[in-house]
């Protein structure tokens, strides 16, 4: 078979597994402190790899395939905390390719089994900062492919279309109260999701803003305040440490990441998300993982900012995972002893202001969050 062959019929797999596969649901949340304002949640986890990092990894198999960089046998490397990794070594195995994921030891075991259960091996670093040169290495002494998410997240996604999540959400919205949400509220692990939101919203001439919550222990807030001052690098400021949420937070800002393509960025504390997250179980039915815990608390403040300035409308945001893959941390009383983490103040806060609309703690936020 010709490498043209083999390409062709590497993206008729893929193609077919996406028509295999519905999407994915938009699932309403009540806030009852916030009457007026409806909330929904795009349930990610529903993909068959189980999180948001599925459509980042087609998306990145797809680009790397018409660009000529996949060959029948190529080992695929890529840099990840997880879910990204769960999602490629499916596509990988799909295609029948070799795949190795490099990530931080500190990675969930249960995110290392899934990526494992889909046929991929675990190369583990001490931190996350040094993942990329570790995936470049690796991809070297294979005479393989690096995916390189972390660059290739906002130009893998066709953003104008071709069911993205952008689009999906404002189909889904058709014939809600409030069809064109005033806020559509994510996370950045690479920045990707960001970009396609803002670009999809600007290209259809939708009054949709972007908010974008940020972790604790995280480059991109700082980064995206630099940017707006004027500020065109980072090379000067040190890196963040890991982020305590899996999935989102980088040491550094990365390439993926667009700043204009954010309205506004908030630093939630690693506590809120947390109590978000715990919140949000008892209001589903189900475990979430803390990424969406983060995203929860981006919405609050977003109908904090609606409230104040009489503003009915709808806010959108991202159930990123589900919790069965972190047993160990998040759902494990004694992995809060260990983190330090005073759980009582946050979950009570966090009850205060989802039922009773109650202000959150006070919070960095730069950008434009006037509702």
């Amino acid at each position: 078979m010709s490498q043209r062959d083999w390409v062709a019929q590497a993206i008729r797999k893929i193609e077919a597994d996406f028509n295999r596969s519905a999407d994915t649901h938009l699932i309403p949340l009540a806030l009852p402190g916030f009457a007026g304002i409806d909330v929904y949640l795009k349930d990610e986890s529903s993909h068959p790899t189980g999180s948001l990092k599925h459509r980042l990894a087609r998306s990145l198999f797809l680009y790397a395939l018409a660009n000529g960089w996949l060959h029948a046998g190529s080992t695929i490397v890529e840099a990840s905390s997880g879910s990204t990794a769960v999602s490629e070594a499916y596509f990988a195995r799909l295609l029948g390719l070799p795949f190795v994921a490099v990530m931080p030891a500190s990675t969930s075991p249960e995110k290392i089994a899934a990526i494992e259960f889909q046929g991929g091996r675990c190369h583990l670093v001490p931190s996350a900062c040094g993942i990329g040169e570790a995936s470049r290495q690796l991809a070297r002494e294979t005479g393989g492919h690096f995916m390189d998410q972390f660059t290739y997240a906002e130009r893998a996604t066709d953003w104008r279309a071709n069911n993205n999540i952008a689009e999906s959400i404002f189909k889904q919205m058709a014939q809600e109260a409030h069809p064109i949400p005033r806020w559509i509220v994510c996370s950045a692990g690479t920045g990707g999701t960001s970009a396609t939101i803002g670009r999809y919203a600007r290209y259809r001439g939708f009054d949709t803003r972007v908010l974008c919550a940020d972790p604790e222990h995280s480059a991109f807030f700082d980064h995206y305040a630099r940017s707006r001052d004027g500020h065109t690098t980072d090379a000067d400021v040190a890196p963040a440490p890991p982020s305590r949420i899996e999935g989102i937070g980088r040491p550094h800002a990365e390439a993926s990441f667009i700043p204009g393509c954010v309205d506004a960025m908030l630093k939630v504390p690693d506590a809120l998300s947390l109590a978000a997250m715990r919140w949000t179980n008892t209001r589903l039915g189900r475990r979430v993982g803390g990424s969406t815990g983060t995203n929860i608390i981006g919405v609050l403040h977003a109908a904090h900012a609606m409230r104040k300035a009489g503003i009915a409308g709808s806010i959108v945001s991202i159930l990123c995972d589900g919790g069965e893959r972190y047993a160990h941390s998040y759902y494990n009383p004694d992995w809060y002893v260990a983190q330090g983490f005073d759980m009582a103040a946050a979950d009570v806060a966090m009850r205060g202001c989802a039922e009773q609309g109650a202000a959150l703690p006070t919070m960095p936020v730069t950008g434009d969050v006037t509702g």
